[in-house]
């Protein structure tokens, strides 16, 4: 492949998403590095991605700035894609400076030792949290951004930082913004090891699979079933929209910032019970503790993505809860180390 004479630098690649996307990667053939200070993320899928192609990995924190520009002298970087963050609502509202300092200072150190380093293509996981209560549905790029949580505004704070970085000093970028994110590798390699995930439908299909016993952490919001509703994605399907977006970026087009999602609201109680008609039980519920900062609608229009990276979502929501048997099969308690 013509594209695969440098390497892809993964920030947060021991991570969840940031797996799933070296994996893909790895898969087409590129060479692939990984930055990680494995505070969240994990060894061993780098460890399971090295069986696939050509690995590498530095535990580096992104707070600092002398160790991340070593990773661009050590390496001929083509294009970096950053998904290293804090990324729970809940913990961001009790620690809110935590999260400014970890995403935004992180994403400053980044881009700073990627413009020293001359490499000026970065893909960004940012969130739907950007925008904060859907004022009209569903929610496009053009939408008002106000976040009501700590998380939303670091995201926010650092896609101002790209930005800035683009006008400056000629940086080319894509944005994402996703919407929830779902399932796991359809081989079961790879997939979700927060214990305890803070994702609904892992969580649905843990207490569907008897791992652990499941509760609702929301609160009551004002939509037709009185649970919040939200938009799945497949995080395989997540992981192609980042290779369109490399691909975008290579064949030289603009800086831009796209939704990443399916487009269709389910609320909670839906997707508890599509987990349990595709398991064939009934869970025993609980309600645990409401999480903070959450808020009651949000799903996208995807359209943009669709008509300017021929992005799609393929996966359906049964095809998620699926890749979600078969890794919690293998891996019921996430990974080792």
């Amino acid at each position: 492949m013509i594209f695969a004479m440098k390497k892809i630098l993964i920030t947060g690649g021991g991570g969840y998403i940031g797996s799933h996307a070296a994996k893909l990667f790895l898969e087409k053939g590129f060479s692939v590095v990984v930055l990680d200070n494995f505070s969240r993320g994990y060894r061993e899928p780098i460890e399971i991605l090295s069986q696939i192609g050509d690995i590498s990995f530095e535990e580096v924190d992104l707070l600092n700035l002398a160790d991340v520009k070593k990773v661009f002298e050590k390496y001929d970087i083509d294009t970096v894609l950053h998904f290293a963050a804090l990324c729970l609502v809940n913990e961001s509202v009790e620690q809110p400076e935590r999260y400014m300092t970890n995403n935004v200072e992180g994403t400053r150190n980044l881009l700073e030792a990627m413009n020293g380093a001359g490499v000026k293509n970065i893909i960004f996981s940012s969130t739907c949290a950007v925008y904060g209560e859907a004022q009209t549905l569903p929610v496009d790029e053009h939408h008002p951004l106000h976040p009501v949580n700590p998380y939303g505004e670091s995201k926010l704070t650092a896609e101002n930082l790209i930005r800035q970085y683009g006008e400056e000093q000629s940086f080319r970028y894509v944005i994402f913004r996703y919407f929830n994110v779902c399932g796991a590798s359809a081989d079961g390699l790879i997939g979700d090891s927060k214990r305890p995930s803070q994702l609904l439908l892992q969580n649905a299909v843990r207490g569907a699979m008897n791992i652990e016993p499941f509760a609702y952490t929301c609160g009551d919001v004002e939509t037709p079933d009185r649970t919040p509703i939200r938009d799945y994605i497949d995080v395989e399907d997540l992981a192609r929209a980042h290779f369109l977006g490399y691909e975008y970026l290579r064949n030289g087009g603009t800086s831009d910032i796209f939704n990443l999602g399916n487009g269709h609201g389910y609320s909670v109680k839906e997707i508890v019970s599509e987990v349990e008609k595709i398991f064939g039980t009934t869970m025993e519920k609980s309600q645990a503790e409401s999480r903070k900062g959450e808020y009651a609608w949000i799903y996208a229009d995807p359209t943009k993505a669709k008509t300017t990276l021929n992005f799609q979502p393929e996966k359906s929501l049964a095809e998620s809860i699926e890749s979600l048997r078969k890794w919690y099969t293998g891996h019921p308690n996430g990974y080792k180390n």
